[in-house]
């Protein structure tokens, strides 16, 4: 991975890092919210809201556009799909590690008999 492949996965991991920012992320990738709909829905301020959707924005999670005085937000489904494809990587990497050891295991298993 690149720096910036490496900057971007920080940026998603920290933004997902968040119960209030999944939560609104699983809102928005159904369809269209206005940002104060979505501040109604939390026992918080409109400016709490507002700077978890910037975080989300940052990171590429989601999308903003005013319509009037409304802010819209929409969830990218394709910022999604990278952190399933970073997570997949992941995963890759442990279940390798996890084989060798037990290749290791078998081997000095073997050994002993």
């Amino acid at each position: 991975m690149t720096d910036a492949d490496e900057d971007r996965a920080d940026a998603l991991f920290h933004a997902l890092s968040d119960r209030t920012r999944r939560d609104i992320m699983r809102r928005v990738l159904t369809g269209e919210r206005s940002v104060s709909v979505l501040a109604a829905e939390y026992d918080m301020s409109f400016a709490a809201v507002q700077k978890h959707v910037a975080v989300l924005e940052r990171a590429g999670l989601l999308t903003k556009r005013r319509h009037g005085r409304e802010q819209l937000a929409t969830g990218d489904v394709t910022a999604v799909r990278a952190v399933a494809t970073l997570l997949t990587e992941l995963e890759a990497v442990w279940r390798g590690r996890i084989a060798r050891i037990d290749e290791l295991i078998a081997t000095e298993s073997s050994q002993e008999d």
